[in-house]
């Protein structure tokens, strides 16, 4: 079965799916063969290098008051505590562009889901710069990437032509939101969903579609 997680490294929510996703597939177990690959989409395509402050950002673009925006945050750390993920202070929001070149490059290598967990931590978590090259290069080398390899990356435009590709390709097939988790390219389940949803929606699809689902 393969699953597509479309998302990116800003989208709060993003890490809260993925997390589930990985319980589901763990529950899941030898039952379903699975291969999993990130996708790339972006919540600000256009935010400058420097990024912005997150308060002030998140209430202007979606028009929260600070009381709205305090509760937001309360309930995706309660949701993100559910699913092993653990919250931290995110006090800006930067440009995510390269952190989809180095997971890109990471998949060719074999170490992207390692990556993306690892930069979601960072950033969520931690509240790091998922866009700076030095977080980037010391995540890719916590990882088990090659950081010679991966500095040479960041320091091209290497791979900003497929994942600009990839983007549109996400974005004209419909997906408006993050994350969407996109199962054998028919299936979608947006939102950063309980395990328990992902994982009788895999069980069903692998069942209807021929798989290996147990009883």
């Amino acid at each position: 079965m393969k699953i597509d997680f479309v998302s990116d490294v800003a989208c709060p929510w993003c890490a809260v799916g993925l997390n589930a996703l990985e319980i589901a597939l763990k529950r899941i177990g030898d039952d379903i063969p699975v291969s999993l690959h990130m996708q790339p989409y972006e919540l600000n395509p256009d935010m400058a290098i420097e990024g912005v402050d997150a308060s002030a950002y998140l209430a202007s673009k979606y028009g929260l008051s600070a009381e709205q925006l305090a509760a937001n945050r309360a309930n995706i750390r309660a949701r993100g505590a559910e699913v092993g993920f653990n919250f931290g202070d995110r006090t800006r929001v930067w440009n995510t562009f390269d952190a989809h070149r180095l997971l890109h490059w990471a998949g060719q290598q074999g170490r992207q889901r390692e990556l993306k967990h690892a930069l979601l931590r960072a950033y969520h978590g931690e509240g790091r710069n998922p866009g700076a090259k030095d977080v980037l290069l010391a995540l890719a080398a916590e990882v088990g990437l090659d950081v010679e390899a991966a500095r040479a990356v960041l320091e091209s435009d290497a791979h900003a032509a497929e994942v600009r590709q990839a983007e549109a390709i996400w974005q004209q097939n419909g997906i408006s939101a993050v994350p969407s988790v996109i199962i054998n390219d028919r299936h979608l389940i947006q939102g950063g969903q309980p395990p328990e949803v992902f994982e009788q929606a895999i069980r069903q699809i692998a069942a209807s579609e021929g798989g290996t689902a147990k009883p």
